[in-house]
């Protein structure tokens, strides 16, 4: 058995495959026009949403990237990880990671450091998330809005 199989989880390795993919696909945008960069980023979002293995992950997944679009239609849809995420300037601003991809027992909707949500001395980065109901729309798309801006 190979070190990394002992010290990590197959999700784990999974995910580390992913995010290889997804760097050497960020290396080749950078020779792209943007509507080749958001068109390719839209398929590998709306892939990684299909392979998703649980019904529940693909319908919050496709509901949070339409919230998304809506909110701040100049994040760039991308993956993360293998995840849905969608980018400012070449870099994630903000993730979906399944509640399948993990085995958890809820999503979490996350935003990364670049984002523009500093609030004092303490801030939330991370949402865990169960439903998108309508307050939780309002929440979050207050959250991206600031983010983003």
């Amino acid at each position: 058995m190979a070190d990394d199989e002992k010290n990590f989880s197959a999700e784990e390795r999974e995910a580390m495959k992913e995010a290889a993919a997804d760097k050497r696909k960020s290396r080749s945008r950078a020779r792209k026009t943007p509507e080749d960069v958001r068109a390719e980023g839209l398929a590998d979002l709306e892939a990684a949403i299909a392979k998703l293995p649980d019904a529940g992950d693909r319908e919050l997944s496709a509901a949070l990237h339409d919230l998304v679009s809506e909110v701040a239609p100049e994040l760039v849809p991308r993956t993360y990880y293998g995840m849905p995420a969608w980018g400012k300037d070449g870099k994630v601003l903000c993730f979906f990671q399944p509640a399948s991809k993990f085995k958890a027992r809820y999503g979490t909707f996350g935003f990364e450091p670049i984002s523009n949500l500093d609030d004092g001395t303490m801030w939330p980065t991370a949402y865990a998330l169960l439903d998108l109901s309508a307050s939780n729309r309002t929440l979050l798309s207050e959250r991206i809005r600031l983010a983003a801006s």
